[in-house]
């Protein structure tokens, strides 16, 4: 089974800092770093080190960071092939602020990112059709997505979309959607609901199933996970754990259901492997340098399911 990720890849730029800086405001940090990131590299790469036959599309600048982007998606196990070039703008660039709480607060550059257009995919038409999952991100641009679900959806192929960053969406597009994975911003943009709890969650889940998304996971941070589809409606409690930064675990999270759910698993145990990755990540520091492999999900997901017991 082949999973399909298309999407941006950006270089991180990540300061910690005791919190994260007021309007105006200047915080002196503890110490900075560059690490690999951007949603549809991030999800890639959980995909990947998951256990996910995953092949992943993106556009990065002629410059160093682009560079050295293809030798890391090399040693992950990607096709070099499918990570094209762009001689006019820059390979993405994220400035991320990480407080001692685990908070963090992201400004993005897109670059190269924007200027993958549909074009650009088309001699990779036959993998997105062979695919039997496509993820999707909204760090490229929207005539880009809503190319991608026109192809997908003639060819019957599941359509994971996760809305981030949050944007409104055409519902000509949600009803192309397979699942949707908002957060609880993003759903409440695309729906015009407050989501604040697990109610407020499961009626912006509703509006999203008559909008036309066949299957809808909202995302709540430590309060867990909401499924909601025509024929059920089920909470996913969050694991408990010390969060040290939470950058990417959003991305973790969908990395590790799409790559579950090509690989067979069910909707409910996809999403609870997921939120185990997420749990994992959200203890270690940086976006790709805190994504968890397949064995330590498994080891987690033991640990946790023995203490429950």
């Amino acid at each position: 089974m082949k999973l399909v990720v298309i999407g941006s890849s950006n270089m991180d730029l990540v300061i910690s800092l005791p919190r994260i800086p007021a309007i105006g405001e200047t915080v002196l940090g503890g110490k900075s770093n560059m690490v690999f990131g951007g949603k549809g590299a991030n999800q890639a790469v959980a995909s990947k080190r998951c256990g996910g036959h995953v092949s992943f599309i993106a556009k990065v600048g002629n410059d160093i960071f682009g560079e050295n982007m293809k030798k890391h998606f090399l040693k992950e196990g990607f096709n070099s092939d499918h990570i094209l070039t762009d001689e006019e703008e820059a390979t993405g660039i994220a400035q991320i602020f990480v407080s001692e709480k685990g908070e963090n607060s992201i400004a993005v550059a897109p670059g190269a990112n924007m200027k993958l257009i549909p074009e650009d995919l088309e001699a990779y038409i036959e993998l997105i059709k062979e695919a039997h999952v496509i993820l999707l991100q909204l760090e490229s641009p929207i005539e880009t997505v809503e190319y991608i679900a026109d192809l997908v959806f003639q060819s019957g192929t599941k359509l994971i979309l996760n809305p981030a960053p949050a944007q409104k969406l055409s519902e000509s597009l949600l009803e192309k959607v397979w699942l949707l994975t908002p957060n609880e911003t993003e759903a409440s943009l695309l729906t015009g609901i407050d989501v604040i709890d697990q109610i407020s969650a499961q009626q912006a889940a509703e509006h999203l199933l008559k909008m036309g998304v066949k299957n809808v996971i909202i995302t709540l941070g430590e309060n867990g996970s909401l499924l909601s589809n025509p024929e059920t409606v089920e909470h996913f409690p969050a694991f408990k754990v010390t969060a040290k930064d939470t950058t990417a675990a959003g991305d973790v999270f969908n990395g590790t259901l799409a790559a579950s759910i090509t690989n067979g698993k069910s909707l409910q145990d996809a999403i609870s492997f997921a939120s185990a990755a997420a749990s994992i990540s959200v203890t270690r520091e940086g976006a790709q340098s805190s994504i968890p492999t397949q064995s330590e999900i498994e080891f987690f997901l033991q640990k946790h399911q023995k203490q429950r017991t």
